[in-house]
């Protein structure tokens, strides 16, 4: 097992790094300390192809213009926060609202357009990145000052674990996730839309016209909502049903786990043979078939297009804070946030 550094630009006169963690059988996880981002996974299929099987770019000046947060860890709150608005210990706070009236992933600047600080972790078996950040008080209207760490560690079984560990000094909002997007045919050869999908979920989050949730947990079954025994994406985006069309024809929306770190989530694609294992402590993923990922640029030489990634991103509830029936994502002063997301690929 080996980990090799190359720059990969500047960014307001700083390097940003990349960092390759490759295995034994050739598998291997480039990631960036800007935004912590994984460019590539190089992962075999069944018949021992190494492909990358996630979106990203090769240049920071592409991530900068065009990327949709591909690969990026997110915070300090992931999804959406409703007007950008929130009151914590009586007191009021506003966020920066930048999708539309509503405060997504952080805001302007969150977690995934900084600069980490970066340990290389080397072991016998298995190598890794520790990347550290502080966020200090009043970044993008939240309180406290945090102490971020994000965890990545490859193994030789083709597992790769991501764990977020956090403190802060004041009570504070604090829901991190990665947003790689995937894309099991390798290469990007073809769409998502044929991937089969299955969760151990019975339930989701309705979601508003601003796709916000309603506060509502809607049971799936007989709707498309439902892949507890395994689904095509490309159900969701034909359907009529109102929740995928308000969602730009497809999905964009947190399900409720049933189960942690019990093979809950499941992604196949049939003509690779290549499927995706995802198991968390959080208690909800949220499913976007990347019905907004645009055009007028190119992935690696690739026309972008709607549907040619999905992101299953392993969370807590989006908009919690204004849900008091949600999972509280309030962090209290002192206390440890710990969250850990495994992801093994299997062909």
């Amino acid at each position: 097992m080996r980990i090799t550094k190359e720059p990969f630009g500047q960014l307001q006169g700083t390097n940003v790094n990349a960092y390759t963690l490759m295995n034994n059988q050739g598998f291997q996880v480039t990631a960036l300390d800007y935004g912590c981002i994984i460019t590539k996974i190089i992962a075999p299929d069944k018949d021992g192809n190494l492909e990358n099987v996630v979106l990203g770019f090769d240049s920071l000046g592409e991530y900068q213009e065009h990327s949709p947060y591909f690969g990026a860890v997110i915070g300090r709150v992931a999804g959406r926060i409703n007007k950008g608005e929130f009151e914590l210990n009586g007191k009021s706070y506003t966020l920066p609202q930048n999708d539309g009236k509503n405060h997504l992933h952080g805001g302007n600047v969150g977690f995934d357009k900084v600069i980490w600080n970066t340990q290389i972790i080397e072991r016998e078996d298995e190598v890794g990145l520790k990347f550290n950040y502080r966020s200090p008080d009043g970044e993008e209207g939240y309180p406290g000052t945090v102490d971020m760490k994000v965890t990545y560690l490859l193994n030789n079984e083709n597992e790769l674990t991501i764990s977020y560990d956090g403190v802060s000094d004041q009570d504070t909002l604090l829901n991190v996730t990665n947003h790689t997007y995937f894309n099991l045919s390798g290469d990007l050869k073809t769409t998502i839309t044929d991937h089969v999908l299955t969760m151990k979920s019975h339930q989701y989050l309705a979601l508003g016209d601003d796709l916000i949730p309603t506060g509502e947990m809607v049971d799936v079954e007989n709707t498309v909502f439902d892949f507890q025994n395994g689904r095509e994406i490309v159900d969701g985006i034909e359907s009529r049903h109102r929740q995928n069309r308000l969602a730009s024809n497809g999905y964009d929306h947190p399900f409720l786990l049933d189960e942690n770190y019990n093979k809950e989530i499941q992604l196949k694609d049939r003509t690779s043979g290549r499927s995706l294992i995802i198991e968390t402590n959080e208690p909800c993923v949220v499913l976007y078939t990347g019905n907004m990922i645009g055009s007028n640029y190119k992935i690696r030489g690739v026309n972008a297009s709607n549907y040619l990634g999905l992101c299953l991103e392993t969370q807590g509830l989006p908009d919690a804070i204004n849900h008091p029936h949600f999972p509280t994502v309030i962090l209290k002063q002192g206390e440890t946030y710990s969250r850990s997301t495994k992801y093994t690929f299997l062909a």
